[in-house]
């Protein structure tokens, strides 16, 4: 017998996957030491769950914060409190960033996508690093590069799927 997956939630369940995943890999994977400062190699990697967000977004529209509350919650067990908190408020001040894109704005989809994760990436990444007591300018600047890249390769891949089915 055939087993059929409901494709309703796959990418709400995949960001909190995300969550819980990325959030894992702050705590697990040791720093790196560079140019007096320090950073980890997951900071790279983050910028994958901003388009698994925007489309999280898509299925569930403003239910997304519960989304990310089970992420954070998942995340305060397996990774560390800490970590859990400045990943929901920077979540939080990212998706209020998003929130206002996406609700006011009336540009077509594939444009706020982009937009709203480059308006979002910066502001993001400095509240995650200030809670979590890593503020400097080289994780800031890899964390923001990594999400505004991790960005860009999800939205092109996107928009050629669009392309082939249009």
């Amino acid at each position: 017998m055939k087993m059929s997956y409901p494709t309703q939630l796959i990418a709400t369940l995949s960001y909190i996957g995300c969550i819980l995943f990325l959030n894992i890999l702050l705590v697990r994977l040791p720093l790196i030491h560079s140019f007096g400062e320090q950073f980890s190699p997951a900071d790279v990697l983050v910028g994958i769950i901003y388009i698994v967000r925007d489309f999280a977004q898509r299925e569930i529209k403003h239910y997304i914060i519960i989304a990310m509350l089970i992420g954070a919650g998942l995340s305060y067990v397996f990774s560390t409190p800490s970590i859990a908190l400045a990943s929901l408020l920077s979540f939080i001040s990212g998706e209020m960033l998003d929130w206002l894109i996406f609700s006011f704005t009336q540009k077509p989809l594939r444009q706020r996508l982009l937009l709203s994760s480059i308006v979002s990436t910066p502001i993001d990444s400095w509240v995650f690093l200030m809670i979590a007591n890593r503020l400097s300018l080289l994780p800031f600047i890899i964390m923001s590069t990594g999400k505004i890249a991790g960005v860009f390769i999800l939205w092109i891949a996107w928009l050629r799927i669009q392309n082939k089915k249009g």
